[in-house]
């Protein structure tokens, strides 16, 4: 009898017939996983089972072409803008999954689609290299930045195995050496020198600046809003913007003249001044003045005494000589009308004032009248 030294064949992978000892495949195998399995097969006599030998087995898992060559490696592919006809840009190798035999070889060629299009070739060395070639005078990276170039790799074993690989061009700028200076996307708009971090830097400067301006005539609006407010809220508002016209002392809806005095004032003394009132005291008795009497003490005497008294006229110099007009006690103040001459003045009326003002009546009345030798 045959049987397997499962000690050894862990995987199982191969079984063998007890009677003819055929060994057969378990599983499906795969070189690419496991090239080599080693095991060992016990044989054992069928009437006396101790009676036993051991041998070991060797099998190889046989390659077959199933996988299709690829590029090797991924390849970074760049062309300058002044490149000529017939320049090598890039040299390719591919690689086999498949164990590949000795002299296997590999073929590139361009796909049929790519044929047509005169901007690259593919130059096969038979060497299992193959180099890409440039077929125009320059080329644009404003016009056309990337290129795709599909590349055809085709093995040499049975059955033949191939693959399609599409390669990617880029198109940089060069000095007139051939050494590359800028790949980049934002190079084409930028100029010689300029680089990405500096632009980024002046696209943050006009950001905070137009962010400043907003701001700026954010609050000037509101400034101008407020002050709006305030002014309309104002209570001397109707002062400030009073540019009519009133109609003199008569015109009291106009505003409070209240507003223009002192409050100390107005709080020591509740009484107006700027009207006559309505009730007058009488006249206090005044003793009569003697002949001896000074002037000085006669007239500062009279002067306290019309401070003191609320009904004693002037009621008011503002009211009195603020308002000009119909109604005005002071009339017009306008020198329109007024005389051009002394002697045009009439003071007549002096003599009609008693005894106290006849000096005065002689003196500004008609000039013959008055004699200075009589003045005493």
């Amino acid at each position: 009898r045959y049987f397997i030294d499962w000690k050894n064949d862990v995987d199982n992978y191969f079984t063998i017939d007890a009677t003819e000892g055929t060994i057969a495949t378990n599983q499906l195998l795969d070189r690419e996983s496991t090239a080599q399995y080693n095991f060992s097969i016990i044989a054992s006599k069928v009437s006396n089972p101790l009676l036993t030998s051991k041998v070991n087995v060797i099998i190889n898992v046989l390659d077959v072409n199933e996988f299709p060559p690829e590029i090797s490696v991924p390849y970074e592919t760049s062309v300058c803008e002044n490149a000529k006809p017939g320049q090598v840009i890039q040299t390719i190798t591919a690689a086999d999954k498949d164990l590949s035999p000795a002299g296997q070889r590999f073929s590139f060629k361009l796909s049929s689609e790519a044929s047509n299009k005169p901007n690259f070739t593919v130059h096969d060395y038979r060497n299992n290299t193959a180099g890409i070639e440039t077929r125009r005078n320059g080329y644009s990276r404003r016009q056309q930045e990337l290129y795709f170039l599909p590349v055809v790799i085709e093995d040499s074993s049975y059955p033949v195995q191939s693959s399609t690989n599409t390669l990617t061009i880029r198109v940089c700028r060069c000095d007139s050496d051939g050494t590359i200076q800028s790949c980049n996307v934002e190079a084409i708009f930028l100029p010689v020198g300029l680089s990405t971090g500096a632009l980024i830097a002046i696209l943050l400067c006009i950001v905070i600046l137009l962010v400043i301006v907003v701001l700026y005539v954010a609050l000037r609006r509101q400034k101008k809003k407020d002050t709006l407010m305030t002014s309309k809220e104002d209570i001397r508002d109707n002062v400030i913007h009073y540019d009519d016209e009133g109609g003199g002392e008569e015109d009291t809806q106009a505003f409070d003249i209240g507003a223009l005095r002192n409050p100390k004032v107005i709080e020591d003394n509740k009484i107006r001044r700027d009207i006559k009132p309505d009730t007058l005291r009488f006249p206090r008795h005044r003793p009569p003045a003697e002949d001896n009497t000074d002037i000085r003490d006669f007239i500062n005497q009279r002067l306290q005494e019309n401070d003191v008294d609320p009904s004693a006229p002037p009621y008011d110099s503002l009211a009195t000589y603020a308002y000009e007009g119909n109604g005005s006690v002071a009339e017009s103040l306008s020198s329109i009308d007024s005389l051009t001459t002394e002697a045009d003045q009439d003071y007549d009326y002096l003599s009609d004032w008693g005894p106290r003002f006849k000096i005065l009546a002689d003196m500004f009345g008609e000039e013959e009248s008055y004699n200075p030798d009589k003045v005493t």
